[in-house]
C-alpha cells in the first residue's frame, strides 16, 4: 500500500512457529518485510480512488499508479478534470511533481518528505515509501496472542542509528492467519502518536490477497481522514526503467 505507495506484501503462507514476544529473529523480520512490501511485488499497475475529508471540505481523486522495485514509482491523477495530469514521480533518489496548469516540474527536497500530497493526510514519504522497515528500524514483537477473537502479532519499531526516517516509532498489528495488516500507528520523536492507518476490505486482486482499503486519521483531528481504495491492481507487469521518466511525468495520459 509503501503508497503508497505506498505499501506492499509478498503474500506467501509460511508455517514456521510463531516468534516469541520481544524477539528480533529472522522470522519476525520476515513478517514485517512482507507487510512493508504490501502490493509492491517486482512491479505493479493500479487504479486507485482517494477520498479526502478535512474539517471544511471533501474531495475525491482517481489516479493510476505504477511501481517497480523499491526505487521507482509514478502516480498520475485522472479525475477530477481540473486536476488531470498532475503527477508524482520517483526515480531512485529523486522525486518530482508535475503541475500541468502551469506546465511546471518541481523537484521535491528531502526536507519536504513529510509534506501533504494533494491536500491529503498522506505524505510524500508515504507515496514513494523511501524507507524500508527491516533495514531502518529495530523490530521487536510487543504482543503475540488474541485480540477480538483474532490471533495477531504486534510489532514495535524504533529507528536504527542514523536511519533516514521521519518517524520516532512505528507500531504495527498483523493477523497471524494470513499476514494481513490491520492497523499501524505513527509516533513522533517525542513519543506522541501522530496518526493511525487502518486496513480493510481484504480481497484477492490479481493472484494475491490484499487490503484494498487504507485509511489515515490524524490524532489531533480524528474527524478528518484520507481513504485510499484500490479498485484494480496487476502485479509483476512489464515495466522498463525508462518508463519512470520526466517525459512520462509530463504525459497527459498513460495506460
Amino acid at each position: 500500500m509503501k503508497f503508497i505507495i505506498f505499501l506492499a506484501l509478498i503474500v506467501s503462507t509460511a508455517s514456521a512457529a510463531n516468534p516469541a514476544v520481544g524477539s528480533m529473529d529472522d522470522r519476525a523480520k520476515e513478517i514485517v518485510d512482507r507487510v512493508d512490501q504490501l502490493m509492491r511485488g517486482d512491479s505493479s499497475r493500479a487504479d486507485i480512488r482517494m477520498e479526502i475529508q478535512s474539517k471544511h471540505w471533501k474531495r475525491i481523486l482517481e489516479a493510476k499508479a505504477w511501481s517497480k522495485g523499491t526505487e521507482r514509482a509514478l502516480i498520475q491523477i485522472r479525475k477530477p478534470v481540473k486536476e488531470r495530469g498532475t503527477a508524482t514521480l520517483r526515480a531512485e533518489e529523486n522525486i518530482w511533481n508535475y503541475l500541468p496548469k502551469v506546465e511546471r516540474v518541481i523537484k521535491i527536497p528531502s526536507s519536504m518528505m513529510m509534506g501533504s500530497w494533494m491536500g491529503s493526510h498522506f505524505t510524500n514519504d508515504d507515496l514513494v515509501k523511501e524507507s524500508r522497515m527491516i533495514t531502518d528500524y529495530h523490530i521487536t514483537i510487543s504482543f503475540d496472542g488474541e485480540r477480538s477473537g483474532t490471533k495477531v502479532w504486534e510489532f514495535t519499531m524504533a529507528p536504527v542509528e542514523n536511519a533516514a526516517v521521519v518517524w520516532g516509532k512505528l507500531v504495527l498489528e498483523v493477523r497471524q492467519e494470513d499476514y494481513m495488516p490491520t492497523w499501524q500507528r505513527y509516533y513522533d520523536e517525542d513519543g506522541e502518536m501522530v496518526r493511525t492507518m487502518t486496513f480493510g476490505d481484504y480481497r484477492k486482486l490479481d493472484d494475491r490477497l490484499v487490503p484494498t482499503l487504507m485509511e489515515v486519521r490524524p490524532t489531533d483531528t480524528p474527524e478528518e481522514y484520507t481513504r485510499v481504495i484500490y479498485q484494480d491492481i496487476d502485479f509483476d507487469v512489464d515495466l522498463a526503467d525508462e518508463f519512470f521518466s520526466l517525459r512520462n511525468l509530463r504525459a497527459q495520459r498513460l495506460d
